[in-house]
């Protein structure tokens, strides 16, 4: 085979990792979610493998007061199941966001992200916070819209 026929797949470590700040304040948690994975998981950029780790850093500020359509805020309900008899834990939108509003963004980011060992490595690539402050000033993020 010729060699500049043949496709190039990178390696993880060959990938040069940016890092991006977004804004949560009224956005629209699904939009901004489909946004974050294509990031986190490397879809935009021409050097994107499938099977491997190419996708840049994201942090996620203001996660209080991501929003959403409808009656969604009063119908999307969270569900965990421990495994035994009884242990179902149903919780509302209303009260995770209440709580811990760093969950909320995370679970809406990780349902779009592959349900594998690369999506669990994918995850952390994701900072959420609730103010806007945040520890990684040293990585000189890039802010996004």
């Amino acid at each position: 085979m010729k060699k500049e026929k043949a496709t190039k797949f990178y390696k993880s470590e060959e990938v040069a990792k940016k890092w991006y700040v977004i804004d949560a304040k009224d956005k629209t948690l699904g939009r901004m979610a489909t946004k974050i994975a294509r990031i986190i998981r490397g879809k935009d950029k021409p050097v994107f493998t499938p099977n491997m780790d190419t996708g840049d850093f994201v942090i996620v500020l203001n996660a209080d007061q991501v929003r959403v359509t409808g009656k969604r805020s009063s119908l999307k309900e969270y569900y965990h199941y421990s495994g035994y008899p009884g242990g179902l834990k149903i919780k509302s939108f209303r009260e995770l966001m209440d709580k811990k509003p760093e969950y909320v963004v995370e679970q809406a980011v990780r349902g779009m992200l592959p349900k594998t060992r690369l999506g669990n490595k994918l995850i952390k690539k994701l900072k959420v916070y609730r103010g806007t402050e945040h520890p990684h000033v040293a990585q000189k993020p890039e802010i996004l819209n």
